[in-house]
């Protein structure tokens, strides 16, 4: 469990002793003492503790009910010493800090527990009046402060205590009669409703207390009438959102008789807003209407008793209760579902006080709100998109009707006869859809009815109403409607038990299950679908909606959940599928032509794997195939229907057979292979991938020689999308029933994937495509491969493959060549695998798959492996498992196959039972740089360390630096000449260095290296072993030589840094310092400053037994940047000078 506690559920306040300390070492600090910087930081720290645990305790923060006194109780003493002195000794000054904190530390347990809970915690005697009231007056306390918004709200709710309590305020009044007591606190008050923060509600239940005191009635008429002439003034949202908070206090608390004297006018003022276009387009300020004139009804009716008796139904109700509702109605429509929710609660809790027959009339308002946009509309996806806004409000004004049992048996019908509809409330707006509220609300109004009727009333509609809900929670898009919908059907199987099947149904369609849409369609679907009081309507729905529906990927498991229902019953529903589908197919919109094609695509799949001899499938194909020809062909090959291109060839790949292709031009569908080519050419991905498999399907039937060679001209030389369509066909031919097009293939991706082809130079992507075919060309034939493919031709596509492994092509959108890289790691592996294990077939294998090719291949991707891309490196990893997991070839002597140090690599990589990621650099570097120790590995793997260790990002640079730090100084100085030693390690980057002193790619990241391990102290060992001074020897004068020509300012710049480290070096220090005026004197500026400021840095780390005073001096005193480029290098002789003077 992590210590946030996210998820947690708890018993107690388990952390109430931590928390207490915390508190009272925070409580024990003076108010009036101004904290240090550090200090602050200390105690903002405390805070910040005391909030978290808190928050931990967010949704159980009753567990703190029995400790609440004992932690609040000194919080608001602090508060009130706090104000007690500053009223009685003004010239006290407090630390605004600490004074904040506490307030926000009062606030915090407000916000956890509610302020109706915490304010009975707060002083309520006689004397606190004064004290607060004092406070909140004086100009000169820290409540004027703009941040101290904590501090002001806990003392207006502190003051909305005091008002309650059952005493005169005349009786603090200087003057009598004046009500100068009670005018301050509304003048307080009132002062603070403007404010857009929580002062503003601390604000409006002070004045909402205040004003329902006996004695402040005629202050809350005056109150009224400031509140039109605000309301007609002010064009400002926030104090209009602060007044009407204030009357729905007073409204929700205030006496009958109050309330009633209150009507006129509160209409008065709810009318005015409504005049107001500036005010009532705020959702706040018609939230606050809503609620306002809901309370006004709730105010005027009489309560609600438990039962309903002849008496209350025979009650007269006020005209105004219908002015009221009306205005409710309004609300209903409204754009903001805040206001509509507000709305609904009030019309369901007025009428839940009224007549029977008025409540039912209510309820038929309500329902004839569904109404208002349909009596247009042919079915529910042709309503306005307007028409959401009303039916998410009705349903929820039904649900809050049926909550209280408001839905009279003679009105359950034709609810349940909207809610049907509004269940699949989904209408296409732009790219997205609206109506999901309106969804989510009928479940609310259906699982209400589960808890309010009788469940003889639901019997007749139980059955229907199981299969929409089923329907709903299966198909939805939204997984909060899906969820909302098994738990409608879960209230009604656990309270009615009417729904068939339901216990089991609901296994099948529990909150986990549906939670996951693609496990909603394919899993749980196909296990409903097995009751057949469900198949049909599911069967029906996935045809009429999901098919239909404006998201592609719902299209796609529409069609792929209708393939699982019809295998329940194929030979009912699969014909019913097809003719259904063609009605889709003749739409003008590309939406259901699409649904079509995928339909009858998942019907195909269906009927090839349960048909019961070649002659049945092959007729089966045919049908399904020549639904193909309804759709136009310029709809098939339009330039924007690429989602009806692609699947149209899925199509063509699933159901084309011999017969068709044989028949040429008068097959069914004349223009089938025209829509083949042209996907083939399209630039969009997802159909040259779908193009390529109906090639894949025909190359099965025929011998495509003609129409390979064809393509492989016209692609070749066509646009960069056609060019990437080449490799995707040619890997999924089928060579192995008509080889003679395979030569012609394997030489076109041959030529194309060489590092520099004429065709294919700068498009990567289909380079990488052309490396991906390589190894399914091999798949396909392998049963077959000493008939089509010599060892000479599959060496050129290994080595193909081995060297696509050194492709680092970089343009603007970074190292694109790691995409080819990948692709030859998963090539080289998947090919391994297949030969090694089809190796006793294959004559002569040790020459297709020589074991010294094996291991470049196990090295190439071990190199992989180790370098600083962490997508790179994941795929190298998985790979790495699969080969280590991989037996033996079953040949003569195997062994030589066999991956060198092959326990030491399922030590570091396979030895745990635990998910690894090799892109995680602190995981992987440690055990990296281990294969260092293997020799047959040493070199590559070394290459990669360095090229990950020149990298730029953190996350990498920091544990291969780590890591290969603590390995080198791991290694002994020198040893036997068959293990690894300090020495060697050295000369290994010094030659890699040498080898590609024109690659700044390679050379800077060696340097890099070298500075790395010669500030983590991991070459000090060679400073006693002869050959380890050459070796630093070596790297000095690699580092120093022509630092004057180079144009690289990096690569000068890591020069230097390994120069200055080598003076730590006795052996080193006289070559060294002859080399710094190289630098300290270079013709960039830049270098002058940054050598001398690196070497002034290192002098005063390093231990050179040698007095540096005048060197570090010089450093400093000297303006390295001048354009005096004769004094700079002056100084920087003087400085070689005083070194040399020290010798």
């Amino acid at each position: 469990m992590d210590e946030s506690g996210e998820g947690r559920f708890y018993a107690r306040f388990e952390k109430y002793a931590e928390f207490e300390d915390i508190q009272r070492s925070l409580l024990a600090l003076e108010l009036t003492v101004v904290p240090t910087a550090e200090e602050s930081k200390e105690e903002t720290v405390k805070l910040q503790q005391l909030s978290n645990i808190l928050d931990e305790y967010q949704e159980q923060s009753y567990l703190l009910d029995p400790y609440l006194e004992g932690l609040v109780v000194p919080v608001v003493d602090s508060l009130k010493s706090h104000a007690n002195v500053s009223i009685s000794h003004p010239s006290t000054a407090f630390s605004p800090e600490r004074v904040q904190r506490v307030a926000l530390l009062l606030y915090g347990y407000i916000k956890c527990r509610g302020y109706k809970t915490i304010i009975r915690f707060l002083p309520h005697e006689i004397a606190d009046l004064s004290i607060a009231l004092s406070y909140m007056q004086n100009a000169n306390t820290l409540v004027v402060e703009v941040d101290q918004w904590a501090l002001r709200y806990t003392f207006l709710l502190w003051l909305s205590l005091i008002c309650m309590l059952p005493f005169d305020l005349a009786q603090f009044d200087e003057v009598e009669g004046g009500n100068q007591t009670a005018l301050s606190i509304e003048h307080i008050g009132k002062g603070f409703l403007s404010n857009a923060g929580l002062e503003r509600e601390g604000a409006a239940i002070m004045l909402s207390r205040l004003y329902m005191r006996k004695d402040t009635l005629t202050i809350f008429r005056l109150y009224l009438s400031w509140c039109k002439d605000t309301i007609r003034e002010s064009k400002d949202p926030f104090t209009v959102i602060g007044l009407l908070q204030v009357l729905c206090e007073v409204l929700k608390s205030g006496s009958v008789g109050q309330v009633e004297q209150a009507l006129p006018d509160v209409l008065a003022i709810a009318a005015t807003l409504e005049g107001e276009s500036t005010l009532i387009a705020n959702t706040v300020v018609r939230k606050y209407k809503t609620k306002l004139v809901s309370r006004v009804a709730l105010r005027i009716l009489p309560a609600k008793s438990a039962r309903r008796t002849d008496s209350e139904d025979g009650i007269d109700v006020p005209d105004s209760i219908e002015i009221v509702l009306e205005q409710l109605f309004q609300s209903l429509q409204d754009k903001d579902t805040v206001v509509r929710w507000s709305a609904a609660k009030g019309i369901a809790r007025i009428s839940d006080r009224l007549p029977t027959d008025f409540a039912d009339q209510v309820v038929d308002t309500i329902m004839g709100l569904f109404s208002i946009h349909s009596v247009a509309a042919a079915s529910i996806y042709d309503l306005p998109a307007i028409a959401e806004c009303t039916w998410h409000g009705s349903s929820l004004a039904c649900a809050e009707m049926a909550r209280r049992g408001l839905i009279s048996s003679e009105k359950l019908p034709e609810l349940l006869n909207w809610l049907s509809k509004a269940l699949y409330f989904d209408l296409r707006k732009g790219a997205h859809s609206i109506g999901s509220n309106v969804r989510d609300a009928a479940a609310y109004v259906i699982w209400a009815l589960a808890r309010s009727k009788n469940p003889s009333e639901l019997a007749p509609h139980a059955e229907k109403l199981a299969r929409q809900l089923v329907t709903v929670s299966l198909y939805d898009r939204e997984i909060h409607i899906r969820r909302a919908a098994s738990a409608a059907f879960q209230e009604h199987v656990g309270r009615t038990g009417l729904f068939p099947h339901g216990i089991d149904v609901l296994r099948k369609t529990d909150f986990y299950a549906v939670g996951i849409r693609r496990n909603a369609f394919l899993v749980a679907a196909p296990q409903v679908a097995e009751h057949p009081e469900y198949r049909r309507y599911l069967f029906d729905h996935l045809l009429d909606v999901p098919l239909r529906h404006w998201d592609a990927n719902m299209r796609q498991l529409a069609s792929q959940s209708l393939r699982l229902i019809c295998l329940l019953d194929l030979g009912e529903l699969g014909p019913q599928v097809c003719s259904r589908a063609a009605k889709l197919l003749e739409s003008p919109d590309n939406t259901d032509i699409h649904g079509g094609l995928l339909a009858l695509t998942e019907l195909s799949i269906a009927c090839r794997d349960r048909a019961s001899s070649e002659v049945e499938r092959e007729q089966q194909m045919r049908d399904i195939f020549k639904y193909l020809a309804i759709v136009p062909h310029a709809v098939l090959v339009g330039s924007r229907n690429e989602i009806v291109t692609a699947a149209a060839c899925q199509l063509i790949a699933s159901t084309v057979t011999l017969a068709e292709i044989s028949m040429g031009p008068s097959t069914s569908v004349p223009k089938w292979r025209q829509v083949v080519d042209f996907g083939l050419k399209h630039r969009r991905v997802p159909v040259q991938e779908a193009a390529a498999m109906a090639m894949a399907s025909i190359s099965k039937l025929v011998d495509c020689f003609a129409t390979v060679t064809r393509l492989i001209r016209e692609l070749s030389s066509g646009s960069f999308s056609s060019q990437q369509s080449l490799g995707r066909v040619l890997g999924v031919i089928d060579y192995d029933s008509f080889p003679k097009c395979l030569p012609d293939s394997i030489s076109c991706l041959l030529e194309c994937a060489r590092p520099s082809p004429k065709t294919f130079s700068a498009n990567v992507e289909a380079r990488r495509n052309c490396y991906f075919a390589m190894p399914q060309i091999i798949q396909n034939i392998v049963l077959h491969l000493n008939d089509h493919m010599s060892p000479e031709v599959f060496a050129s596509l290994f080595d193909a493959l081995l060297s696509g492994l050194e492709d680092y092509t970089i343009d603007e959108r970074g190292d694109v060549g790691s995409w080819i890289r990948m692709a030859c790691v998963r090539g080289l592996t998947s090919v391994s695998e297949i030969l090694i294990s089809n190796a006793r077939t294959i004559i002569r294998f040790d020459d297709y798959l020589t074991p010294s090719k094996y291991h470049l291949a196990v090295i190439g991707i071990l190199k992989q492996g180790v370098e600083r891309l962490d997508n790179v490196r994941q795929d190298a990893g998985e790979c790495i498992l699969r080969l280590l997991r991989l037996p033996l070839p079953d040949v003569k002597d195997a062994e030589r196959w066999q991956l060198p140090s092959c326990g030491l690599l399922v030590e570091l990589f396979a030895s745990g039972t635990e998910s690894v990621s090799w892109s995680d650099g602190h995981w992987l570097f440690p055990r990296g740089v281990r294969l260092l120790e293997i020799e047959e590995y040493r070199q590559p793997v070394l290459k990669g360390l360095v090229i990950s260790l020149g990298s730029k990002t953190d996350s990498i640079h920091r544990p291969v630096s780590t890591s290969l730090s603590a390995y080198a100084r791991s290694l002994p100085a020198s040893g036997p000449t068959d293990a690894y030693d300090l020495v060697t390690f050295a000369n290994d980057l010094i030659k890699y260095a040498q080898a590609n002193l024109s690659s700044n790619n390679i050379f800077i990241p060696v340097l890099q290296t070298f500075s790395v391990l010669l500030e983590a102290g991991a070459l000090e060992k060679l400073s006693s072993d002869d050959s380890g001074i050459r070796s630093l020897g070596s790297l000095h004068l690699m580092a120093s030589r022509h630092v004057d020509r180079l144009k690289s300012v990096q690569r000068i710049h890591e020069s230097m840094k390994i120069v200055v480290n080598l003076l730590a070096f006795d052996a080193m220090f006289a070559r060294c310092i002859t080399s710094l005026p190289s630098f300290l004197a270079h013709r960039f500026p830049t270098i002058r400053s940054d050598a001398a400021e690196f070497l002034y840095l290192k002098i005063q780390s390093m231990d050179l037994n040698r007095d540096t005073e005048e060197v570090e001096e010089l450093l400093l005193e000297t303006e390295w940047t001048s354009s005096d480029i004769e004094a700079v290098r002056q100084n920087a002789q003087r400085v070689v000078e005083l070194f040399k003077g020290e010798l």
